[in-house]
């Protein structure tokens, strides 16, 4: 019999995973060329060449010993200075080799912070819309989620709400810069205006509030948007970074944690952060492709492919007469959904062989996420069918 704590999560099976495979059923049905799958994040970009040669390079000239084997926890020491070094240069933070932990990807980095930071009925703050994997991510170490009500005219960070939902309990703050699963970009005064809070909150409380920050699409930004790098606004901030959308990378599993020194008693800290990446299974990231990324940390996705799905299936959908937020990050659209229940307007979409993710997905109802992570002659193609789709809603 399975744990009791599986239950939930057996019954609840995500539903981004669940269109997903919805979508491999209807391509052997219809064809690959006749389904429009919007559901996954899954970048259509091959990895840089830069990337291909590294990786070939250090097969033919590294010890396989070395190349296959362990190392330390964190990782690599020079994979993390090599890291730390193009930081330090982009953003002028001063991250030596000691305050990087190499993970597999950004879901076990934000679960390595947590397991570190969490005793059972710690608060942690989630902004919605949210991806709703945190929840189990707190879950995990007997957490306690507390959402914040999404700002529905802009979708950017709700610090009335916010300010009113922290409480002596809140021991730490996630958020997710470029959004998913609007596209929003906050901006440096969207983390400041957080940040005062939490230095406030800090000394009423007496106690440190943590914040995470999640970005696997930090390079993915248009239109001149700038994302800040939240540790030069608020000490207690822990990155979380995966290379699964900059260098598409998704199945590999890569990415890295960020503690900064002037993180509250920042040498424990990182110390049982190490510990957390080796008790949870892990063990360490993988090696190989751990070396590979340090030779490739000036390299980089496809902005001008990204860019182009991203006009064209948001100035495609306004001219419809749908409701659109204009994303400036990530590869993501929010679309209102034109009734209520968006769950029905997703089942509609169906019918011309559209899929798409329901905002309840993200704690969010009434929206639907379109991932544009796809061919441009996907989206070319979808158009006309959203077309339909809008025509039976009265769209136009």
């Amino acid at each position: 019999m399975i744990a009791k704590k599986m239950k939930p999560y057996l019954e609840n099976n995500s539903a981004i995973r669940a269109m997903f495979e919805e979508g491999k059923r209807m391509a052997a049905e219809f064809g690959a060329d006749k389904v429009y799958d919007f559901s996954l994040g899954n970048p259509n970009v091959p990895a840089p060449q830069q990337l291909k040669e590294a990786i070939r390079e250090i097969l033919d000239e590294e010890d396989p010993v070395f190349v296959h084997g362990y190392m330390s926890n964190a990782g690599f020491e020079h994979v993390r200075k090599a890291i730390a070094d193009n930081l330090n240069e982009r953003f002028g933070t001063a991250f030596s080799n000691e305050n990087l932990i190499m993970t597999v990807g950004a879901g076990s980095g934000l679960n390595v912070c947590l397991k570190t930071l969490l005793d059972p009925g710690d608060e942690v703050i989630v902004f919605a819309p949210y991806f709703l994997e945190y929840g189990s991510y707190i879950r995990n170490y007997d957490g306690v989620l507390v959402q914040v009500a999404p700002d529905t005219e802009s979708f950017g960070l709700n610090v009335s709400d916010f300010a009113e939902k922290l409480s002596v309990r809140t021991k730490a703050v996630i958020i997710n810069n470029p959004h998913n699963p609007t596209g929003v970009v906050y901006s440096k005064e969207d983390i400041c205006g957080l940040a005062r809070i939490l230095e406030e909150k800090q000394k009423e409380y007496g106690h440190a509030i943590y914040l995470i920050s999640d970005e696997p699409y930090r390079e993915l930004a248009f239109d001149g948007a700038e994302v800040p790098f939240v540790t030069k606004f608020y000490e207690n901030t822990m990155v979380v970074y995966s290379y699964s959308k900059s260098l598409s990378l998704p199945g590999e599993r890569i990415g890295y944690i960020i503690i900064p020194d002037e993180v509250e008693d920042s040498e424990n800290t990182i110390a049982a952060a190490t510990i957390a990446n080796r008790i949870s299974g892990c063990v360490n990231a993988p090696s190989l492709i751990q070396l590979a990324v340090a030779k490739c940390v000036n390299a980089g996705a496809d902005l001008g492919f990204y860019d182009r799905n991203r006009k064209c299936l948001y100035e495609g959908l306004l001219r419809l007469g749908f409701t659109c937020v204009k994303p400036r990050g990530a590869f993501y659209l929010w679309v209102k959904s034109p009734v209520a229940d968006e769950k029905q307007f997703v089942e509609a979409g169906k019918k011309y062989h559209i899929l798409m993710v329901p905002g309840s997905s993200f704690a969010c109802p009434g929206y639907v996420r379109l991932a544009y992570c796809v061919s441009y002659g996907t989206i070319q193609n979808a158009l006309p069918e959203f077309a339909k789709l809008a025509r039976d809603f009265g769209l136009g």
